[in-house]
Order: C-alpha cells, then sequence, then structure tokens
C-alpha cells in the first residue's frame, strides 16, 4: 500500500503515512492549478481601484475650487469671472468621472464581468500616455490581458459563478 499523498510505501497497520502525515486511505488533496491570467487578475483589479481612487482626490480639490473660485479671485472681466469657475469645475468633472471609472473596472475585472477584459484593454491604451504611473499601469493591463488565449481563459472565468 502507497500514500496517496506523496507515495511513500506504508505497512498495513499504518493509520498516518510517516513522511508526510496524510491519513492513510484519505484521498489526495487536490492540486489546484491557476492559469497566467488568473494569477494577475486580482492584482489587476486592485491596481485599477487605486488609480481610480488617485482621480478623485484632484477631482474634489478641482470641484470644490470651481465653485469656489468667484469668492477668492475677483474676475474684472465678465467672461473670466463665469467661464473661468465653470471651466475648472468641468475638469474636475471630467476627472471624477475617470475617478468612478476605474473603480468599477477594477471592481468589475475582479468579478470577472464578461464586459471589464474589452474595457480594460481600452482604457489600457489610454493610460500609455500619462507617464509614469498610467504607462506602467497600462503596460501591465495588456501583458495580462492580451497574452495568449487570455480572452478564452477570461470567458471561462466569466462563465463560471
Amino acid at each position: 500500500m502507497f500514500c496517496n499523498q506523496c507515495g511513500t510505501q506504508l505497512q498495513p497497520d499504518y493509520r498516518l503515512c510517516p513522511k508526510c502525515g496524510q491519513p492513510v486511505g484519505a484521498p489526495a488533496s487536490p492540486v489546484v492549478y491557476r492559469n497566467r491570467l488568473q494569477q494577475h487578475l486580482r492584482t489587476l483589479g486592485i491596481l485599477w481601484i487605486i488609480a481610480g481612487a488617485l482621480f478623485l482626490l484632484p477631482a474634489f480639490a478641482a470641484m470644490f475650487f470651481g465653485t469656489t473660485a468667484a469668492m477668492f479671485f475677483p474676475f474684472h472681466d465678465a467672461v473670466a469671472h463665469s467661464l473661468g469657475p465653470f471651466l475648472i469645475f468641468m475638469a474636475g468633472s471630467t476627472l471624477l468621472i475617470l475617478g468612478c471609472g476605474g473603480i468599477c473596472l477594477g471592481w468589475a475585472l475582479m468579478d470577472h464581468r464578461p464586459w471589464a477584459r474589452i474595457v480594460a484593454i481600452v482604457l489600457g491604451v489610454l493610460a500609455l500616455f500619462h507617464p509614469p504611473l498610467g504607462t506602467a499601469l497600462g503596460i501591465y493591463t495588456l501583458w495580462v490581458l492580451l497574452a495568449r488565449d487570455a480572452d478564452v481563459q477570461y470567458q471561462q472565468l466569466s462563465r463560471t459563478p
């Protein structure tokens, strides 16, 4: 008789394997194989959430400054008085949308949503133009999601409950 875990030859009266401690007659613990995509998908999702959160800080600051700029800076030109704070507020709103989108994308990647892979590839390409951290995130995103058979592996992950 042999151990199911390590293959050591056992005596008939043994209850535990003397080498690995596996109970005799118990099935070997299953080996869980994780492919490359599964190994990196959670990390990629966390990085997108962090990137999105980093966009939220300047977004709220710009939106606050855009709404209060007229009180702090006396603009002498009527166009600058109305258009300047509005443009600052809109820039903050754009950053807010990008930040929330990054957080949602990271969450969707970790949850294996079917649409998240394509969105992450598109945003990964756009992130390449935001050095240095955006470029690193874009390269890592494309490296994980555009590997050989990554599309098939991601579809399998998104189908499993």
